[in-house]
């Protein structure tokens, strides 16, 4: 009798016995990120593969543009609003948007691209914008630690920064990129025109989003209306981290989240629902 009462216990705990269970659980994990790897590459070589310098490219757009912004308001202005240098000013507000924007494109379009890859039952929608939500946000802050380490040593640019702020801003800018980028996989595809609508729409954030210019600056009725716009937020963060006597007291991460979370959450619940639908649209 002892002998059959111990008999379940060691079959309960047997290593033997339990790897299999074990390994069943971890398969989906292992075939998903097997499944974002080569959505990766292929994006990788699709994406930046065919066009000549097509990481350079990716370099140089940013570049030219902050040069040029820096340029203009030099003509403009003598000095800049924060710092001693036009380009490093724009290049903070510039990189956080385009943090922001380019994820949300990209995810945007993630389930269009690999739209033939689906049908596969191996790889999920979830996969394919997660791959472009990764690959996206390697270029930009790799892009962005280039352009800012780069203005620093050309201009002699003698600063303290608080690498926190930095990191915290680019990596909210990010989450909310993914996260407006998921919403709009679904409307992309569910409502066309709303490509157009998003396009026409984010144009003026290059305006509004603190790129030219820092909130403290603005007119109270501007500063009421603009305070609404997530990415001033995160413009006014990043350059906390890299202006040592800027102390924006505008910021409220609770409304940053409020915009991580809740595009994020309606866009996947929309997905999981009408993926299927979408694909055979």
């Amino acid at each position: 009798m002892a002998s059959t009462k111990e008999g379940p216990d060691i079959a309960r705990t047997s290593p033997a016995i339990d790897a299999p269970f074990a390994a069943r659980k971890r398969r989906p994990l292992i075939e998903s990120l097997r499944a974002i790897t080569a959505l990766i590459l292929r994006e990788m070589s699709t994406r930046y593969g065919r066009t000549p310098g097509g990481y350079v490219w990716a370099l140089l757009e940013p570049i030219g543009m902050i040069i040029i912004l820096g340029f203009a308001w030099s003509l403009v202005a003598k000095t800049p609003t924060l710092g001693t240098s036009f380009f490093l000013f724009k290049a903070t507000g510039f990189m956080v948007l385009q943090m922001v924007l380019i994820p949300a494109n990209q995810v945007g379009r993630g389930m269009r691209f690999s739209r033939a890859l689906l049908f596969y039952p191996r790889v999920r929608w979830l996969d394919a914008l997660l791959a472009r939500f990764v690959l996206n946000t390697l270029v930009v802050t790799i892009v962005s630690a280039i352009i800012f380490t780069g203005i620093i040593l050309y201009e002699e640019i003698r600063t303290v920064l608080d690498f926190g702020p930095i990191f915290l801003a680019m990596g909210l800018a990010a989450l909310m990129g993914f996260s407006v980028g998921v919403f709009n996989c679904y409307m992309f595809q569910r409502i066309p025109v709303w490509e157009q609508v998003w396009t026409i729409t984010t144009r003026p954030l290059f305006l509004i989003s603190g790129v030219i210019f820092i909130y403290e600056d603005l007119p109270d009725l501007a500063q009421a209306v603009l305070w609404w716009n997530p990415v001033l937020h995160l413009t006014g963060l990043i350059r906390d981290g890299f202006y040592p006597l800027y102390h924006p007291n505008y910021i409220s991460f609770v409304y940053l989240g409020v915009w991580i979370v809740a595009p994020m959450l309606i866009g996947l619940l929309l997905l999981r629902q009408y993926n299927r639908d979408l694909l055979n649209m």
